[in-house]
């Protein structure tokens, strides 16, 4: 039961998102696509222990989801909006309004997908409702996922996404691409919660996984896309530049049984040279441009600086710790300031980088993010301080909700009592 229940779980990761965004397609409402989606993966928590994983799951969750619509405009709850739809088309038929809506989900619906980004992130909407709302029905992620990447309470975010979804019904936006400059002035949100979603697939933040591939995958998709309608735009070149560089490394991150293997310990070889070079040559096309390097590009960049190092010896730090510089001063963040300390420790000593990383240890926003401790206990075990840095790694452990992560501070917290290793966490 359990391992049809896990199944079921990644069956959701996958195909939620095609299929909210399908049904919104036709419903218009994307708040009933999620109840829609919802009962057909309810549907599957009930009948798939018994009758197995079907050949195609999401095929079978479309197709539920779909019977599940079609009972709706026979209840009478989408008939108004059916008709007015496909009233010619059933006038001209003559078929019954369910028979249409059926008809209508086989329809060669485009990529379907990036029109509920854009819903997602219309400006109706405040900007976290549209990154959180977009993460919940984009990235299949639930609540309190999307709260710890927001270092934020659950219930805050609970409270967007039922607000948004609420505004966009009653506002009715439009389920399309938009064109000219509504579609240049959203183009920064959805950045924004494309990378969001890549990240939780780069290093997820619960479950038993550290990574999960197939949202890397989709925010990789989805970014391309976007670059597509936006060729000339460095930032989301810069992103899509950004992602594949941290894709590449996907499977040197982690062992034979799953365990993270951070950055500096990692065996190149196994890194995707191709989507390196990809990802440079995109990098390339960005500067090409001549605009000033925006957050992603930057970011781009430092993840080049490991991309380019055949060996981590090679790494330029003290180009990276530059980097960070100019990213601190264009989108200041505790976060960013965090990851400068690791730069800076690497490119000029641990002392110089813990003198950053003790800064942040009153930052309110930071207190419960693992990460924090997780640092500063590699630079006081660098620095010798064995004793803080081993409560440091317990105290990291004890904040993360990603069992192979907590493993691994765990681990380091055991070994901060032998001589410390090549570098801060990194990974």
């Amino acid at each position: 039961m359990q391992d049809i229940n896990r199944t079921i779980d990644a069956v959701w990761r996958i195909e939620s998102a095609k299929l909210i965004a399908g049904l919104t397609r036709l419903t218009r409402d994307v708040g009933l696509a999620e109840d829609l989606a919802q009962d057909a993966l309810l549907a599957a928590l009930e009948r798939w222990p018994e009758t197995g994983i079907p050949d195609n799951p999401g095929a079978w969750l479309m197709a539920t989801a779909k019977h599940r619509a079609i009972d709706h405009a026979r209840r009478g709850k989408m008939l108004d909006r059916t008709h007015q739809q496909l009233g010619a088309e059933r006038d001209a038929e003559q078929d019954t309004p369910e028979t249409a809506l059926a008809e209508s989900m086989d329809d060669d619906i485009g990529d379907d997908v990036l029109r509920l980004v854009f819903i997602a992130c219309h400006p109706v909407l405040p900007t976290e409702s549209r990154v959180a709302l977009t993460l919940r029905l984009l990235g299949g992620l639930t609540t309190e996922e999307i709260a710890r990447a927001f270092l934020v309470p659950a219930a805050t975010i609970a409270q967007r996404i039922v607000r948004a979804k609420r505004t966009l019904a009653e506002a009715r936006v439009p389920f399309e691409v938009p064109r000219g400059r509504a579609l240049e002035a959203r183009v920064s949100s959805v950045l924004q919660v494309i990378y969001l979603i890549f990240n939780e697939g780069y290093t997820a933040t619960a479950g038993d996984d550290w990574i999960r591939p197939a949202l890397c995958e989709e925010a990789m998709r989805l970014g391309r896309i976007v670059g597509g309608l936006l060729p000339n735009e460095a930032e989301v070149l810069g992103l899509v530049a950004l992602m594949e560089i941290q894709a590449s490394r996907l499977r040197a991150r982690v062992g034979p049984a799953g365990e993270p293997i951070l950055l500096l310990d990692q065996n190149r070889a196994r890194w995707d040279h191709v989507l390196i070079r990809h990802a440079l040559a995109t990098l390339d096309r960005a500067d090409r441009l001549g605009a000033s390097l925006g957050t992603y590009g930057l970011q781009a960049e430092i993840a080049a600086c490991h991309a380019r190092a055949r060996t981590a010896g090679d790494t330029d730090w003290e180009r990276m710790a530059a980097l960070y510089d100019a990213l601190s001063q264009l989108a200041p963040s505790p976060v960013v300031e965090l990851n400068r300390a690791v730069a800076v420790a690497m490119a000029f000593g641990p002392a110089a980088g813990l003198e950053i990383a003790d800064e942040l240890r009153y930052e309110k926003s930071l207190e419960r993010y693992h990460l924090l401790p997780a640092v500063r206990g590699d630079l006081l075990a660098k620095l010798g301080r064995h004793g803080e840095a081993q409560a440091e790694f317990k105290r990291a452990a004890s904040l993360t909700q990603n069992v192979r992560e907590r493993e691994l501070l765990l681990e380091r917290a055991a070994a901060s009592g032998r001589p410390p290793d090549d570098g801060p966490t990194a990974a």
